[in-house]
């Protein structure tokens, strides 16, 4: 019996949403892919709508006029909007957490309080929402010291402050300067762990949970892990240094808490819960929790998935994650940003990008660029000598020429046998591309290899 082919619609523009475009277009279930807004690549995947990411009431209106089957709410900001919320009261079949249910990722204050009162470990808190009490409460205690802009904040409301000085300049920020907006009504203070970073993925349909690979992103803008953060500059999975005994206890003490807390306070959560976490002496404890893919961790993850991505998102949504088995690649994955010029402050956009060929291809090492009229359809497989696909993050077509249109342009991925097989393929791929101002990091995984 033939499958009927569904259209779809894919919410974003960014690296994560052509990795995962990418992925469904590789599924025998997947007819027509839309993307709104999209970018560069995802255009040789689907079709790019000209409608903003949290522009909902447009969203529905052209998944009711194009009768889409299914629609993937992948951003976080159209999550807080209540996406998910607005799509259901019309009937549309659409994947990811309700604006209650994302909140642990919208209000850091919620969070935390969700997670003292599931017993989930994190670092001990002060919430404030008041600049001078704040300050206060800074300059009488110790450093470092984390601030938080509460709200969502594109990854950059978040600072480590080495001295009471920076941490009152950046509660100055938040509060005074209003530099995040509303985001930053109310902030987190927060003590300084100490000790390894990883990201976790879960994926939930509300009660059952299945857990991905543990990946390491680097958000820092530097090598050494110096400079800014960003909203992450290179990706690695599977983690070498993490073991089953970890990954067990990481979900007995933070995900089957999360997620049976969440259905608890009548908040089911459906769709992908992923907690940011610090392997610190006393074990690992949650720093932020995200309600949906991180970027650029999905970039490694879809180069890795073994299973049908529809068949993951249609066990979400029906309630049999249970009963799903999801099946991973036995290799190693890791994805590297090229960024603008001067980000994650200001850059300028428009400049063109050369050495990549089409805006989605996939090709033999040494093989060379294409045409961007004759876009590579073909579905390779690492074992064929095809082990580099790039994605797209912020880039667009202008007047026939691909050029950078973001912060992050591209995420140059890469699969091995072994993680340093994996990080080399991509750093030799990266010779290649070129565009005004381009910078990147050349540690990406050096200390997990």
């Amino acid at each position: 019996m033939t499958q009927k082919k569904q259209k779809i619609l894919i919410i974003g523009g960014g690296g994560r949403e052509h990795a995962i475009g990418w992925k469904v277009s590789q599924s025998p279930r997947a007819g027509e892919i839309f993307f709104a807004p999209g970018n560069g690549g995802t255009s040789e995947i689907g079709k790019n709508i000209d409608i903003k990411a949290t522009d909902i009431p447009k969203l529905i209106e052209f998944a009711k006029k194009e009768k889409i089957d299914l629609t993937l709410a992948l951003p976080d900001d159209p999550l807080a909007l209540g996406i998910v919320d607005e799509f259901q009261k019309t009937g549309l079949r659409i994947w990811g957490p309700t604006k209650s249910a994302s909140e642990l990722e919208w209000s850091k204050a919620y969070a935390k309080n969700f997670m003292k009162k599931h017993g989930i470990p994190t670092a001990k808190y002060e919430i404030f929402t008041d600049f001078e009490k704040a300050k206060k409460y800074v300059e009488t205690g110790a450093v470092p010291v984390v601030v938080k802009a509460s709200g969502l904040a594109l990854g950059k409301g978040v600072t480590v402050a080495q001295t009471k000085g920076e941490a009152t300049e950046a509660l100055h920020k938040i509060f005074v300067e209003k530099i995040f907006d509303n985001a930053g009504n109310e902030v987190v203070i927060e003590e300084y762990l100490s000790g390894i970073e990883i990201s976790i993925h879960a994926i939930s349909d509300g009660e059952s949970w299945k857990i991905f690979p543990a990946s390491q992103d680097h958000k820092r803008i530097f090598d050494g892990n110096v400079g800014p953060n960003t909203g992450g500059m290179g990706t690695i999975a599977p983690l070498p240094f993490v073991d089953q005994k970890m990954m067990t206890q990481i979900e007995e003490e933070i995900i089957k808490p999360a997620i049976l807390g969440m259905k608890e306070e009548g908040r089911p959560f459906v769709g992908i819960l992923y907690p940011g976490i610090m392997l610190t002496k006393e074990g690992p404890k949650v720093f932020e929790f995200n309600a949906r893919f991180g970027d650029p961790e999905t970039q490694t993850y879809m180069r890795l998935l073994d299973t049908d991505i529809l068949d993951i998102v249609d066990a979400s949504l029906d309630g049999k994650i249970s009963s799903l088995e999801i099946k991973w690649k036995n290799l190693f994955a890791c994805n590297i940003a090229l960024a603008s010029g001067g980000y994650p402050g200001i850059y300028e956009k428009g400049k063109i990008i050369s050495g990549i060929g089409s805006p989605l291809e996939e090709y033999p090492l040494g093989g060379g660029g294409m045409d961007l009229s004759t876009p590579s359809r073909k579905r390779a497989t690492p074992q064929e000598g095809n082990d580099i696909v790039i994605f797209h993050a912020g880039t667009k077509i202008e007047n026939g020429n691909l050029v950078t249109n973001g912060g992050r342009v591209l995420g140059v991925s890469a699969v091995g046998n072994t993680l340093q097989e994996a990080l080399e393929k991509a750093y030799k791929a990266i010779e290649k591309i070129s565009f005004e101002g381009m910078q990147y990091r050349k540690d990406i995984g050096k200390s997990a290899r």
